[in-house]
């Protein structure tokens, strides 16, 4: 008998997962994700990703508010599940992840034990790292802490975006979380406690507006990293003729700023560079307040810098 399995998601990045589960055949008895939220001009509700894939492939879905509400936990448990899965959900109490009798699995978008936390693609791409990973991991109470069933190891290129990363990500997810299921099905999975994985620990924790902001007093290759790491959202930013401007793609090159820090500089034609501390770091990509995204070269057919 295939594990009757409930799946708790909402955006895109876990609708690849909840899709190849599917397409494995696997019997989802139902798909808890986040309530339809009032969004655009008009403020029409809408649904979540996995809800509108739910519903295309006439899945049960369930839209909790509150996970501890009495009610919710009741529908839960009449499911019958004896696995959960969730991929890009929030976090559970216990009494929801504790549930099932093969307990809940997660996808994380790391190799854990590295990167536990919210958003370990952006600081995996942020910090420079040349490698992430995909993993998935039975929930327990400390945050992303919990043993190892499958990891599948991803490289980051040198100019690739954490969205770049993102979208690959989410496929291999998807595959690896087919084989976890199949082998939490067939028993022959063994678990790997987090414990002694690593010396030093690099940690994930949610983007603030403070992680967006430019220093150019760092080196060139710092700012480059933060600046692909944070594309293409929430994007980096810094000003511009006292406008606020989102850099989304730069390249760099090593150089002595006879300019101080922070200066920009442009030809007024092809190439806009701001100084840093070691170097230049020229705008491929970028947004002015109140403007499109264009590239630099149709931004600067429009724009004359002061």
């Amino acid at each position: 008998m295939p594990l009757k399995i409930v799946f708790m998601g909402t955006p895109e990045f876990a609708v690849a997962s909840l899709d190849a589960l599917v397409k494995q055949g696997c019997n989802i008895v139902g798909v808890v994700t986040a309530p339809d939220k009032p969004a655009g001009r008009g403020m029409k509700l809408q649904q979540s990703a996995v809800k509108k894939y739910a519903e295309e492939h006439g899945l049960k879905v369930l839209q909790p508010v509150k996970l501890k509400d009495p009610e919710f936990i009741e529908e839960l448990k009449s499911l019958g599940a004896d696995l959960q899965v969730v991929v890009a959900f929030r976090m559970l109490p216990e009494q929801v992840w504790d549930m099932p009798p093969q307990g809940t699995i997660n996808v994380h978008g790391s190799l854990l034990p590295q990167y536990r936390g919210a958003a370990p693609i952006n600081r995996a791409v942020m910090n420079g790292e040349t490698e992430t990973g995909v993993t998935t991991f039975k929930l327990k109470h400390e945050i992303d802490t919990g043993d190892i069933l499958l990891s599948e190891r991803i490289p980051i290129g040198p100019d690739e975006t954490a969205g770049e990363v993102h979208d690959r990500m989410k496929e291999t997810g998807a595959q690896l979380l087919v084989r976890t299921v199949d082998g939490l099905q067939h028993g022959d999975l063994k678990e790997t406690p987090q414990q002694g994985l690593a010396n030093e620990l690099k940690h994930a924790p949610k983007l603030f507006t403070e992680d967006s902001r430019i220093d150019w007093s760092h080196n060139a290759k710092k700012i480059h990293d933060q600046v692909r790491g944070l594309s293409p959202f929430p994007g980096a930013f810094t000003s511009l003729d006292g406008k606020t401007l989102k850099v989304f793609r730069t390249r760099y090159e090593p150089g002595t700023p006879s300019w101080n820090i922070g200066d920009h500089e442009t030809d007024g034609k092809k190439w806009l560079r701001y100084h840093a501390a070691d170097g230049f770091v020229y705008i491929l990509d970028l947004q002015l307040e109140g403007k499109k995204r264009m590239g630099v070269e149709e931004f600067l057919r429009g724009y004359r810098p002061q």
